[in-house]
């Protein structure tokens, strides 16, 4: 396994993001899960990570939804593009994990986000997909 020790889930419904911190620590308790609920609250975050903070590590893995109210996932990228967010950050490991069914959507993070996605995935995040993609990233 990848040493994954911190996983940042950027998503507005705090239902998906309990199951899915449920999901994580059943795959490995020991690994620290964030949660933020909006594009803004990750800017914050990922800007106070940059302090090296203990609140705010550096996720080693993060899960992205698309669809947020305010700023969504592809704002979120956009402005973090903008401000040069990722740049003096390690190397940043995204997870689009989506509920949209828009083909659009899978296309946009294929070919537009590139750099900042590796993956794009349908929810519920489960034990399994989180194993595949820690496996990937070997």
């Amino acid at each position: 396994m990848k040493d994954i020790k911190n996983i940042l889930l950027i998503d507005d419904n705090i239902h998906d993001n309990y199951i899915h911190t449920f999901v994580i620590r059943s795959y490995h308790p020991e690994i620290k899960v964030q949660s933020v609920t909006s594009g803004e609250e990750a800017i914050e975050y990922f800007q106070q990570s940059r302090l090296k903070t203990e609140n705010n590590p550096y996720p080693d893995l993060v899960f992205l939804d698309i669809n947020m109210p305010g700023m969504n996932g592809f704002e979120f990228l956009e402005k973090a593009r903008e401000i040069n967010l990722f740049d003096s950050l390690p190397t940043r490991i995204i997870i689009m994990l989506t509920s949209s069914l828009n083909p659009a959507d899978t296309l946009k993070a294929k070919t537009h986000y590139t750099n900042e996605i590796i993956e794009f995935k349908n929810k519920p995040l489960n034990v399994e997909m989180l194993k595949d993609i820690i496996d990937a990233l070997e």
